[in-house]
């Protein structure tokens, strides 16, 4: 009998531990590639590459790879993408190690291995979501989603934070090898689990017409689109993470330290957000505040632009991810009570597509933004969009407005 409590079981535990050890790792490679390529480059069009890089095989690759997940073993998914990452790590962590490459050479290998690493990321996310079921009897799949939010975050906000300390005290070089080093531990615990119930996937028409039934699945539910909708240009216009390296070498003059403390502050944010609501759900009028705390987001971001104090930064940052902390409640509770389980590889797909749309590129149109408008001027441009965004969808949008779970 798995041992109930907060943990819920082993499986989830093992999962769990095996995924926060992972996040870690991979949440430091934007903080050690942003760093360097901007040590390099001193380009923010470059840094907003990177993120283009990453995005257009994430979102390419989402929808045939959530009829995958919804066909297959998702643990054995997500070992293989484990595996994965380790490699295209390891390739970094002789890609710092060489020098004779030119530096236009040295980036441009950087951008062909996180275009692989997003590729990789559009099958590991959707099956990370998707296998809880099998991990958690079904009245507590609400809860684990939960946890494993907030476990998530956890590992976002000591990942970048370990690696802009190691980047700064150390070297480059070490802090991949230590993201290496997780990686590895984090497969070594993923093959421990089994899992409570064995998923049977159901005999899906091609692929392409499973993607489509995917599409359609989301789209018919207008509280699960209107959510994700918002979400997503929100974060497009009003991210300014691409832009982060900038801010804290040049602007804030923080160095690699302050930069990986600006990295995780977001991710404290909702980190808080989520440990308030697991105690205290979030109850009544969920899309008035959902639309609310958009505008709150654009708001703390355009006081980030203008702020020249590491700290004020910080906390406009962290302040954003509190706002942001609902949206990431309101999609997740919606995603757990609507979607069933034979279709949750394919929603879980079409649900990456927004945010991958929304972070990465949001940190190609900050790059391109901040070329020709000038680095603050960008983020304040994205902060009032954002707001605008907010009362545009409070306005025009009333289904979404009086949305309630």
């Amino acid at each position: 009998m798995p041992t109930q409590g907060w943990i819920i079981n082993r499986p989830f535990t093992l999962f769990l531990i095996s995924r926060m050890v992972a996040t870690a790792a991979i949440k430091m490679v934007p903080v050690m590639m942003g760093w360097y390529i901007y040590e390099l480059t001193g380009s923010p069009l470059a840094l907003g590459m990177l993120g283009l890089c990453e995005v257009v095989p994430a979102v390419v690759f989402a929808l045939p790879a959530g009829v995958k997940i919804d066909q297959t073993s998702r643990l054995g998914m997500v070992k293989k993408c484990l595996a994965f990452y380790t490699i295209l790590m390891c390739l970094l962590y002789g890609l710092t190690l060489y020098d004779g490459l030119s530096i236009n050479m040295t980036v441009w290998s950087i951008y062909i291995i996180i275009a692989f690493s997003g590729w990789v990321r559009a099958y590991y996310s959707p099956a990370s979501s998707a296998i809880l079921s099998q991990l958690v009897p079904n009245e507590e799949l609400v809860k684990a989603a939960t946890t494993n939010s907030m476990a998530w975050l956890a590992s976002a906000i000591i990942g970048p934070l370990v690696g802009g300390l190691i980047i700064g005290w150390i070297s480059l070089s070490i802090a991949i090898l230590v993201c290496v080093v997780l990686l590895l531990l984090s497969q070594f615990i993923i093959f421990a689990i089994v899992p409570l119930h064995d998923f049977i996937p159901k005999k899906l028409p091609g692929t392409w017409s499973s993607v489509v039934e995917g599409i359609h699945f989301v789209t018919a539910n207008r509280p699960l689109l209107g959510a994700m909708s918002l979400d997503m240009f929100a974060v497009l216009f009003g991210g300014a993470v691409a832009l982060l390296p900038v801010f804290a070498k040049d602007i804030l003059h923080a160095g690699p330290q302050g930069f990986g403390l600006l990295t995780s502050a977001t991710y404290l944010g909702n980190f808080v957000a989520l440990l308030y609501f697991y105690f205290k759900p979030l109850q009544g009028d969920q899309g008035r505040k959902l639309i609310w705390s958009v505008g709150g987001f654009g708001l703390c971001i355009l006081i980030f632009a203008l702020s020249k104090s590491i700290w004020i930064s910080f906390a406009a940052l962290m302040i954003s991810g509190l706002f942001d902390g609902v949206s990431m409640v309101v999609r997740s509770t919606i995603f757990q009570i609507l979607v069933p389980d034979d279709m949750r590889g394919r929603v879980s797909a079409v649900s990456s597509i927004f945010i991958n749309s929304s972070n990465e590129l949001g940190q190609f149109e900050s790059g391109l933004a901040a070329r020709y408008m000038g680095t603050v001027p960008s983020v304040v441009f994205g902060g009032i969009m954002t707001i605008g965004i907010a009362i545009f969808t409070f306005v025009k949008v009333p289904s979404l407005r009086r949305m309630k779970y």
